[in-house]
Parts: structure tokens; sequence; C-alpha cells
């Protein structure tokens, strides 16, 4: 097939930066424009990520991808949209506000920003989770006259989340869900949010404004779509987010009240079993299991299990029966949370929304 054009909205930021590094080599999607703020507006991209000093400010795993380096990085506000047929977009929410909708009366938007989450007529798509709200896309087109749309995929923290809760509820109902983040600091990006001197040797109780868009956000996503709107999921979700000093990869330890009990084994093959229809798909991101689960008590991991599907699989472990909540069970997970929990997981939703044929090229 011929490749998509797409545009990157915030390249020389941290997510913009991996959406780049996934985007290098894709076999469905071309990038044809790199944009961001006046700030770096009209430079290389090589020279747009030198700081003060000449260092290049590359902050990705993954090498500088060099077939990027001299394209000039467009204004955002004036980037022409009618030469792309996508637009990734990896900038702040109040940017987002303005600019998605914009780009949005013309073609496809999937952005990493909150401003349009909470909306009734935007889906927030986790792949395999809750692919069936693609069709809340229309209603969103028809109702604002609108050629593209705008689908944001989650909080990262909610990812890994919402990932390991749907096949509990699907299999066994869900009563309430309890939840602790200790996240990575890169989830703060390169602002100030996060300084060297406030995380070493120390654990941040409080991320502004992370536990109530996981708990909100969790139970759209797991919500059943009826007509052109999401009714929420019908069980409470509670969560304390916490920063720790590890660089990437969020662990986040559930405790879950059941609609029915189950054994220890069932859960497990609960998580073993998810997915499977959405990899059977054969989409060029996705990976052979989107829930590996560890039976060694001192799994997962950030480290050893932040990478674990290219950075797309969650992985699971220390499942066990919790007798303080009725029909409990509690395990631990760990979600990427710039690749799965960001560009790689905006990359996965386009290319099943190209496969479904909501994106294609511009006539």
């Amino acid at each position: 097939m011929e490749k998509l054009k797409v545009a990157v909205v915030g390249a020389t930021g941290l997510a913009g930066q991996q959406f780049l590094a996934a985007l290098v080599a894709h076999p469905w999607f071309e990038v044809a424009y790199l944009a961001a703020s006046r700030r770096t507006a009209g430079k290389p991209y090589r020279e747009a990520l030198r700081d003060e000093t000449g260092a290049l400010q590359w902050f990705c795993q993954e090498p500088f991808p060099e077939k990027f380096g001299d394209f000039r990085v467009e204004l955002a506000e004036e980037l022409e949209v009618a030469k792309v047929d996508l637009v990734f977009t990896a900038i702040d929410a109040g940017p987002a506000r303005e600019l998605e909708p914009q780009y949005a009366r013309q073609v496809p938007v999937i952005s990493t920003a909150s401003a349009f989450r909470y909306e009734e007529d935007v889906p927030i798509f986790i792949p395999a989770v809750n692919t069936d709200h693609d069709a809340l896309l229309r209603v969103q087109q028809q109702r604002r006259g609108w050629k593209g749309f705008i689908t944001p995929i989650p909080n990262c923290t909610t990812t890994g989340l919402a990932v390991t809760l749907k096949p509990l509820y699907d299999a066994f109902g869900l009563n309430f869900v309890v939840m602790t983040s200790l996240q990575a600091v890169s989830g703060a990006g390169r602002s100030p949010g996060v300084r060297a001197l406030d995380i070493l040797d120390n654990v941040l109780p409080f991320i502004p404004k992370e536990e109530e868009k996981v708990q909100t956000e969790t139970q759209k996503i797991l919500g059943r779509l009826e007509g052109d709107r999401i009714v929420p999921a019908d069980f409470k979700v509670s969560c304390t987010c916490t920063r720790v000093p590890v660089l990437d990869g969020h662990t986040e330890a559930v405790f879950a009240s059941l609609g029915r009990a189950a054994e220890v084994e069932e859960v497990k093959r609960a998580f073993e079993g998810f997915g499977g229809e959405f990899v059977a798909l054969g989409l060029p991101s996705a990976p052979e299991r989107m829930i590996a689960v560890h039976d060694d008590p001192f799994r997962p991991q950030p480290r050893l299990d932040r990478d674990a599907g290219g950075g797309i699989t969650t992985t699971v472990g220390r499942i066990r029966l919790d007798d303080a909540l009725p029909n409990g069970v509690k395990y631990l997970l760990v979600s990427h949370n710039t690749k799965m929990g960001a560009a790689k997981g905006a990359l996965l939703v386009a290319e099943y929304l190209c496969q479904r044929g909501f994106i294609h090229p511009q006539a």
C-alpha cells in the first residue's frame, strides 16, 4: 500500500521524539512534516534540538533519526494539514485545545494531550481494550462538521491499569478498584515538573491532576457505547499517584474487588488470554501479547520489563487473593509510559483506525 503522509506536532518534546523514533521505518506511515512552537520553528530539526551549549537534546534510547535531521520545523499554528493524511500531536493541553480542532476540520488527529479526553463525543482509545468505541468517531464528525476527528490516548498511568482491568471486568465483573502508582520521572517530561534534587533519594507523594485523570478515564475507557454516547463503567476507582526515581516505566499496585470469586489461576488465564483477537489483526506495531504474566515474585520490575513487546506489552506479576476485599485480588503491573503510554500506543491506535477505514489518503 502507498504510505500515508503524517505530520508530528510537538516534534521537539519528549513525546514527539518518541513518535519519530517509532515512525522512522514504519511500513504504513511516512513523516512529511514536523511542527513545534515559535521557539524552534524555521530551524532544521537537528538544530532545533540543540541547547545553548550546542548539545543535541535527543532523549530517546533509540539513535537520533538522521533522516529527519534536515526537516524544517514548521510553526504549529501554520501547519498545512491539507498536505497530510494524519496528524499526531504531542503537545500540552492548552495549545492542543486550540490547534487540534483546527487540524481535525480536515484530517484525523491522534493526540497524547488531555484537552478533549472528557468530551462526550470523543473516545479515549487503548488498543485491544475499547476499539469498539470507534463508532463514536462518526458521531463526532457529524456533530462538529469535521472531515477528520480527534481521538486522544489516555494518561500514561491510566493505560496499564485499564489494560489489566479489561480482562478482569469481562470475566468476573468489578465492584471497585484501588491503585497506588510508582511513576517514572519521564512522565513529567523535561519541564521543571521534577528536578533532580527533588527526586533523588525520595518519593514525591503528589502529581497534580493525575489521580482524577486515572479515575475518570478508566471508567470511560471501560464503559459501553450506547448509541451516540459512552456510559461509564459502574465500578469505582480510587488511586494514589506518586513519582519515584525511575527513568521509564510506571509500576502500579492494584487491589480489585471482583464481581464474583475467582482463583489465582483463573485470573492468570484471563490476563494471558487477553488481546488475542487484536494481535491477530497483524498490525505493524502490535506485540505478540498485550499482557505478559510472571510467576517470579520479584517481577515485574521497570528496568527488566518496561520494554516487553517493544514497550507495548503490559507485564503483570504477584497475583494474589486478598481477603480484605470482597472477592479480592491484587497484583502489580509495569507499563512503559513513553511508549505504550504515549507515542507507540498512539501509533497502534492509528494502525487500527487505518485498517478500519477511518484513516485514508486525502482525496
